[in-house]
């Protein structure tokens, strides 16, 4: 169903719609586009291409420096030479383990440039998780920042890494901040050994002097860009392959759903690199449009209200925890917030209580707009579907993309279901993945072609369609907790904990949480012979630390005897759930 021309630059990639999809688009507000043109090559070059429109404009914003274009793409360059001559090839992969900060932005730019696809793995990611990164992506190289230094070194002998470039944030900020960065966060960094086989970044863009051969590689619209990581509908982890095409037609469909984007508009990136919003939306499509993205290299709900105020943002997103906590933030009352054009939420469902407050919270403080849901998953970059700017349904998540199409099926199947059942949410447009990275299996679990020509992404989440196109989510079919918009995957956390000597079985579950929406508890039934207290408690937590990440790990674990058990011999986690519901809501009532 895709059409191409090989002339390269834009309205050469067209997507037709298929005659066979019902579902009505955008355009059926009279207001935006049904169908677009997308970019046809690399991610680099579409970003490239603004560049020399806009070479003055400032790109990003970070620590009080701002980065303009021209400065931007001269320093990509310098990156992509440099790695050339530490002999980065086509299809190479090299892991970016950074916060969002500018010598990310160059890396992840000069790996596309040099041909090789940039692996995005959370800085935070435990030692283990890290290992599994590596060579699940076969990566030859590693940028990280120095704090994490430790970590990779920790687990660099189990890996293919030949180099690991260290960089610096305070190599990036203005002076008074890089001095307040020193006398406090800059102190409790752990010194790398002058003797570590490693190359710090100044040293690094160095080699670019070196460099005298041809350093571009030229990439087509479905060459690999990126490789960022899910669960996927098993738990079990993947590493999903983004094209230069999934990026670059997201840009375009997000821009074209929001009409008063203008180039030179801010949009605060507090949502990180290795994660298909923070990605896709806050770098890529900010930076391939001509935009400025305000980076924020470590959130908390109280840096992210102020940078909305003081740089005076006109997109933000978050997940509904985060807005949660906004609301109650001392530091906003009283603040301006008539610069913003867009207000979105993702992550997870929006309750209708929280959009009325937040709304009612955003007109109160100037803004002439409500929040917007979206929905998307990884294995489409991230967003694909939006609530349009002047139309709001109540419970519902929006309207495809342009080009993106959305049908409910009977879960697992090929049969669509009538407007207003519920069923399984698919869908299919220039955004969809190309695979799970050699796993043949597991793509073709998720990646299926119907009649229509079109590949279909399998979500596993419950949803329905109404007969204006409007689609409402209704819950996950797969087993999975989000925490501050994190996606966990329950059997992975089992393995972990089923792993250690002195565990027989384990079982994760989410429990509610005002702030996170869901926690992380873990209830286990020792080893035959171990004795379930404090002792044991704190050693399984400590183990746990070493292998899961941060937002993963555990609040608590609750020793059991027994573990509850289905009719075919799979622990009972709906029991346990309820079970603990049924204690907070005692709590509760104890405490009224």
């Amino acid at each position: 169903m895709q059409q191409a021309t090989e002339t390269g630059g834009k309205k050469d990639i067209v997507f037709p719609v298929p005659e066979t999809v019902k579902t009505p688009w955008f355009g059926s507000t009279g207001e935006l586009p049904t169908t677009l043109e997308y970019f046809n090559g690399s991610i680099y070059e579409m970003v490239e291409a603004v560049a020399k429109e806009h070479p003055s404009f400032v790109a990003m914003d970070f620590m009080g420096k701002h980065i303009t274009y021209r400065y931007m793409i001269d320093q990509i360059n310098k990156c992509a030479k440099a790695l050339r001559v530490l002999g980065i090839r086509e299809d190479d992969k090299v892991t970016i383990a950074m916060p969002n900060c500018p010598q990310a932005i160059y890396m992840l730019y000069a790996v596309n440039l040099v041909g090789a696809v940039g692996n995005m793995v959370h800085p935070l990611s435990a030692e283990k998780e890290i290992e599994e990164y590596l060579n699940i992506s076969g990566s030859v190289m590693v940028v990280t920042l120095d704090q994490f230094y430790h970590k990779i070194e920790a687990i660099r002998k189990n890996t293919k890494v030949q180099n690991v470039i260290i960089a610096r944030i305070k190599d990036e900020m203005i002076r008074p901040i890089k001095v307040g960065y020193m006398l406090t966060e800059g102190r409790k960094i752990e010194r790398i050994p002058k003797e570590s086989p490693v190359f710090q970044w100044p040293e690094f863009m160095r080699l670019a002097h070196h460099c005298g051969y041809e350093y571009r590689v030229k990439r087509g619209p479905r060459d690999p860009a990126a490789i960022l990581y899910s669960g996927g509908t098993t738990g079990t982890t993947k590493g999903i392959v983004l094209t230069n095409l999934n990026f670059n037609a997201l840009s375009e469909q997000v821009v074209s759903a929001n009409p008063m984007f203008r180039p030179g508009d801010k949009m605060l990136a507090a949502m990180p690199l290795f994660h298909g919003f923070g990605l896709g939306v806050c770098l890529h499509t900010m930076l391939s449009q001509g935009g400025r993205c305000v980076l924020v290299p470590r959130f908390t709900p109280k840096s992210y209200s102020k940078l909305i105020t003081k740089a005076k943002c006109n997109f933000i997103a978050g997940v509904p925890t985060l807005y949660e906590a906004l609301l109650r933030l001392p530091s906003m009352n009283g603040a301006d917030l008539s610069c913003l054009k867009g207000v979105f939420s993702g992550g997870d469902s929006l309750s209708i209580e929280l959009k009325k407050k937040l709304d009612k919270f955003l007109f109160d403080h100037n803004a002439k707009i409500q929040v917007r849901e979206g929905y998307g998953t990884t294995e489409c970059v991230t967003a694909s579907c939006l609530t349009p700017p002047q139309m709001h349904k109540e419970g519902s998540i929006g309207i495809p993309f342009p080009d993106t199409y959305y049908k409910i099926v009977e879960p697992d199947t090929d049969n669509e279901l009538p407007y207003g059942e519920e069923g399984e949410i698919v869908l299919a447009g220039p955004t969809v993945m190309k695979e799970y990275l050699d796993m043949p299996e597991e793509t073709a679990q998720t990646l299926r072609t119907h009649e229509d020509g079109l590949t279909w992404v399998y979500t596993g989440d419950l949803g329905m369609m109404d007969n204006e196109g409007f689609i409402y989510f209704k819950g996950r079919a797969k087993r999975m907790i989000i925490s501050s918009g994190y996606n966990i995957y329950p059997a992975q956390l089992e393995n972990i904990f089923d792993a250690h000597e002195k565990v027989q079985m384990s079982c994760a579950i989410g429990v509610p949480d005002t702030y996170k929406m869901q926690k992380v508890k873990m209830f286990i039934m020792p080893a035959v012979g171990v004795a379930p207290n404090d002792k044991l408690k704190e050693e399984l937590l400590a183990y746990g630390r070493k292998h899961i990440a941060k937002y993963a790990m555990p609040y608590d674990i609750e020793f059991r005897k027994e573990l509850p058990k289905t009719l075919v011999g799979k622990v009972a986690y709906r029991i346990l759930e309820e079970e603990e519901a049924q204690k907070r809501a005692e709590k509760e009532k104890t405490e009224e």
